[in-house]
């Protein structure tokens, strides 16, 4: 049995209120919510009495009118949103954006944070729908214009305070529709009203879908699988490569690593929800600590992820020369990809987190790329060609617990910073950011693997200036805060380690 449909606010913002099509269409669309036995008010803002502009540097300072007082009790109450208003000028009448402007305050719609945006809404769990009435026809509109008032309202207001925006309708061209055509849009409106339940059950299902793309962390992959692809050209040589079984190896990989990020919010949550200063880099990905997804959920989807990598790799082994050694190497990559967080290993708590994301993202994943091309499993060359990638991962994983400090130390997550401080974690960045450029031209001089030489040269200039940036901005104290910039300086340095090497391949 779905959830009973929450009381509906039709919020009506045309100057000329009900006495225009914008006010037929609010009536027909609260109609159509009463006849499917929902609960709706209309509020009509060419009645309400109060001050458009912002007149303090604090519009939260601004004493609210009597009316506005009862509107802002209106929308606490309402779930579901809908406002319906014409398009003029490519966005809303005056009278709907001093609406806004005078009732989205800081302290009520959102605040201000050191997280993510900047902004957290605080109207969360409410949807909203627009109706929106144009004279502009819709290609125009919305492939020559960019669609500007839709995307101020459902992107840059509502969205900023939490609110998702499940519809937009358009009702056009007003002026040459005739009574026929406006007694359609009236009975599209009756319609929207009636299907609104609906609607929400279709926004919940995909406010769930988003989320689980969202835990998925899909911004830290493509490196994961640059390297295992790396091993797999290193050991095909000149033969080139078995797609199909090379993808298969990556299946398992990849199914691995989305375990391992959703343990890793299960057994990171302590660390998350103390967390002020995450980023889209840092601090998890937030699903679990905002409720987006139940911990069952998490741990559902990790169980999932290691049946999908263990059947990939009982395929890849059927297959395979060296089936013992490609079977337990894969073990031991989920052992220690999961044993991050997990306990009993828990390495993010021992202050071995950073070495074993260093090895599984490097060694682990480019020897298995080796193994599944056919690779010897008894060569150096994987090893040695996996060691500057180590390297060049250790800044980055390093300085993403320069942001959490705080909250890893309050949870007991021993971190590089968290147990040695701030300066201790960039000193730790600069030196391994060396280190791989040396370790880089080491390999190019003695094992004269391709594109090695040439990763020195460019790496050495990359690791020239994030050292000069780490020097900068080294900190005085403990503090934690976001570093978003050195975060991309330390995660685009590991680029160069595997795509380099491939270009030359």
């Amino acid at each position: 049995m779905s959830d009973p449909l929450p009381p509906v606010l039709v919020v009506l913002g045309h100057p000329r209120g009900r006495d225009s099509l914008c006010g037929a269409l609010a009536e027909a669309y609260a109609e159509g919510v009463r006849d499917g036995g929902g609960q709706a008010e209309v509020l009509d803002l060419s009645r309400l009495s109060f001050d458009a502009d912002v007149k303090l540097a604090d519009p939260a300072g601004q004493a609210l009118e009597p009316d506005l007082v009862e509107a802002r009790r209106l929308v606490e109450r309402a779930g579901h949103l809908v406002f319906v208003y014409p398009n003029w000028w490519g966005t809303m009448p005056a009278r709907l954006k001093g609406f806004l402007d005078r009732l989205l305050v800081p302290g009520f719609a959102f605040r201000r944070t050191t997280a993510g945006t900047g902004y957290e809404g605080l109207l969360k769990g409410r949807t909203a729908e627009l109706l929106v009435t144009m004279d502009t026809p819709a290609p125009v509109y919305r492939l020559l214009q960019g669609a500007p008032g839709h995307r101020a309202m459902a992107r840059s207001t509502l969205r900023l305070c939490g609110v998702d925006t499940l519809r937009i309708s358009r009702f056009g061209v007003v002026e040459t529709a005739d009574a026929d055509r406006r007694r359609h849009f009236l009975s599209r409106a009756a319609g929207l009203g009636r299907s609104c339940g609906a609607a929400r059950r279709r926004g919940e299902g995909r406010a769930k879908g988003l989320a689980w793309l969202k835990a998925l962390r899909l911004q830290f992959y493509p490196m994961t699988f640059l390297a295992y692809l790396l091993g797999a050209r290193l050991a095909a040589g000149d033969m080139g490569l078995d797609w199909p079984r090379v993808m298969l190896g990556y299946l398992a990989i990849f199914a691995a690593e989305a375990a391992t990020v959703f343990t890793n919010d299960v057994y990171d949550r302590e660390s998350d929800v103390r967390n002020r200063h995450w980023s889209p880099f840092t601090g998890g990905s937030r699903v679990l600590a905002d409720g987006a997804l139940s911990r069952g959920e998490l741990l559902a989807g990790a169980v999932a992820g290691v049946a999908v990598s263990v059947l990939a790799t009982a395929v890849l082994m059927a297959g395979a020369e060296h089936k013992a050694v490609l079977g337990g190497w894969v073990l031991v990559l989920l052992v220690l990809a999961l044993g991050y967080t997990m306990p009993p290993l828990r390495l993010s708590h021992r202050t071995l987190g950073e070495l074993d994301v260093a090895f599984t993202h490097a060694f682990a994943v480019l020897f298995l790329g080796w193994l599944v091309a056919g690779g010897d499993p008894w060569a150096a060359v994987p090893w040695v060609a996996a060691l500057p990638v180590a390297l060049s991962i250790l800044p980055s994983i390093t300085l993403s617990g320069v942001p959490d400090i705080a909250a890893d130390r309050a949870a007991g997550k021993m971190t590089i910073p968290a147990r040695f401080g701030l300066r201790a974690a960039y000193g730790f960045a600069a030196a391994t950011a060396v280190l791989a450029v040396v370790a880089a031209a080491s390999v190019a001089a003695a094992s004269g693997l391709p594109g090695y030489g040439p990763l020195a040269a460019v790496a050495a200039v990359h690791a020239a200036l994030f050292v000069r940036a780490l020097w900068r901005g080294l900190p005085a104290d403990d503090e934690p805060r976001r570093i978003d910039r050195l975060m991309v300086w330390s995660l685009t340095f590991v680029i160069w380690f595997v795509a380099v090497p491939l270009t030359a391949l």
